[in-house]
């Protein structure tokens, strides 16, 4: 009798220090998940204007008007603009990539002001311009976008024009999952978004974690609920699917940010039964697949060498770079052919727009 009843006081101290290592073990992953989650979703400021070496508004001032715009999301004041106030052919409202504002997206802002349409654009929650301590999570981007056209429809300015939605990356998901929020949106060009908020996290796992990355999944799907409730769970295909929108889905396959055959929309056209939908790959050897899509060649090519002298400059100083020699370096910078667009990609969603007007 005192063998069975040692062996039972055994296992019993077994199963509470399994226990007790299977919490540590938990808290401690629960811990480095929100640190690495809060890390790649902390605030985004607008850089220095001496250090941009893409257009900024200062440089076509005097050739494109904007009114200041601001409105509110999840309690934070966002900062946007409108441009073209003058033009009536439509509104396109232009959602940013995670890290990036409007001003990133100043030539395409100019193209479709030339192209006759007015535009709006807006720096998302604890980006650039808006409030907010940090960007939040991929699932902000939609919550940004869903105050943005509330905006809209409470403007006489603007409300009585189409709204085509043009977004990119972070808010190439937005454009596309907003559509099952009721609005009414004419077409929608989704560039290199993502299906959904935790494919993009667990992609975004694997990558940094590897085999040891499902470990992390249930953590994230904890904390992404905490923050965003029902919201962490909408995704670009339902959206699309609720409506009869013409939409255009287009994504690099050499995508490194948001896997072509992974967490991207246009790995679930089998799932799309909205007919109205145009998939378009780009596979340009001079892109890589995501941040400059848009681009033209030369444009890229352009960046690309002058990233090379940056980094030469930056080894000659090992990385601490005098102020005066890195202002000289960025004022070498023509800005205007760093932001070259490639007219035949934007002409393309251009006359798609178009065609829902």
């Amino acid at each position: 009798m005192k063998n069975i009843h040692f062996k039972g006081k055994t296992v019993k101290i077994a199963m509470i220090s399994m226990m007790l290592l299977i919490g540590v073990i938990s808290i401690g992953s629960m811990g480095y998940v929100k640190t690495n989650y809060d890390e790649s979703f902390s605030r985004v400021d607008k850089p220095d204007p001496k250090y941009s070496g893409y257009l900024r508004y200062s440089d076509v001032a005097d050739a494109y008007d904007r009114t200041e715009i601001a409105f509110e999301s999840s309690g934070n004041i966002l900062k946007g603009h409108v441009y073209g106030s003058e033009n009536d052919k439509g509104l396109v409202v232009i959602s940013a990539g995670l890290g990036f504002g409007a001003e990133n997206y100043l030539a395409e802002t100019m193209y479709f002001v030339d192209n006759g349409w007015r535009v709006l654009t807006f720096d998302n929650t604890g980006t650039h311009e808006s409030e907010g301590e940090s960007t939040m999570g991929p699932s902000q981007s939609l919550l940004d976008l869903d105050a943005a056209l509330t905006y809209i429809q409470g403007e006489q300015r603007l409300n009585n024009l189409p709204v085509m939605l043009y977004g990119h990356s972070w808010g190439g998901y937005a454009v596309t999952a907003i559509l099952d929020y009721g609005f009414d949106i004419a077409a929608v060009a989704s560039i290199a978004g993502f299906n959904s908020p935790m494919e993009l996290l667990n992609e975004q796992s694997d990558s940094l974690l590897g085999a040891f990355s499902p470990l992390a999944y249930p953590f994230l799907w904890i904390y992404q609920n905490m923050l965003f409730g029902n919201t962490a769970w909408v995704t670009a295909t339902n959206g699309i699917n609720g409506t009869d929108t013409p939409v255009m889905i287009i994504h690099g396959v050499e995508d490194e940010v948001i896997a072509y055959d992974g967490a991207s929309i246009i790995a679930h056209r089998d799932e799309i039964i909205n007919p109205n939908v145009i998939y378009k790959t780009s596979s340009a050897e001079n892109y890589d697949g995501h941040n400059n899509l848009f681009e033209s060649d030369a444009a890229s090519e352009y960046a690309k060498a002058k990233n090379l002298e940056y980094k030469e400059i930056y080894d000659r100083y090992d990385g601490e770079i005098p102020d005066d020699i890195k202002a000289e370096y960025y004022e070498s910078v023509y800005r205007f052919r760093t932001s070259e667009l490639d007219l035949d990609f934007m002409d393309e969603i251009n006359f798609f727009f178009e065609e829902q007007q």
